[in-house]
């Protein structure tokens, strides 16, 4: 997978959210259809792409489609943005961050990885960083970049 698609993948908001719920483990996709509050199709179809994009894997339990984090390309993302050297942006101040009530919690658990009861302190701590830290280098590199057309190939 190319840089540049896992990019493309992870811009669109519904699949972070299915990203940062599959940090908690293994879920079904009826799991994250009550957890997000999207319809089925709609999850099903974000998940079809993240997993064309090796982003999470599926396994078949009886009826059931079970998927988790494969976070690999996220790491390959995260080892090119620490290649910048970018200055420090200042944070937004508390009383100007507005997050629904539907992200809250999401919001908690990817600030504050042990707001979540559900993540293994060890590992998954040290993910959640990685991907914020790379999410936010992501972020101030795109606000840098001129608007670029997407390509037809």
């Amino acid at each position: 997978m190319v840089i540049e698609d896992v990019f493309a993948v992870v811009a669109e908001g519904t699949r972070r959210e299915i990203l940062g719920s599959l940090r908690a483990g293994d879920k079904a996709v009826g799991e994250l259809v009550v957890e997000l509050e999207v319809s089925q199709p709609t999850v099903s179809k974000h998940l079809k792409v993240l997993r064309e994009a090796g982003l999470v894997s599926m396994r078949a339990q009886g009826q059931r489609r079970f998927y988790s984090l494969n976070p690999a390309p996220l790491r390959e993302i995260e080892l090119w943005l620490g290649s910048f050297d970018l200055p420090a942006q200042p944070s937004i101040a508390p009383e100007l961050a507005v997050v629904s009530p539907r992200h809250s919690g999401v919001l908690a658990a990817a600030v504050d990885p042990a707001a979540d009861p559900a993540i293994d302190p060890a590992g998954q701590q040290a993910f959640g960083r990685t991907v914020g830290r790379a999410g936010q280098r992501a972020a101030d590199l795109f606000a840098q970049l001129p608007k670029l057309r997407r390509r037809r190939d």
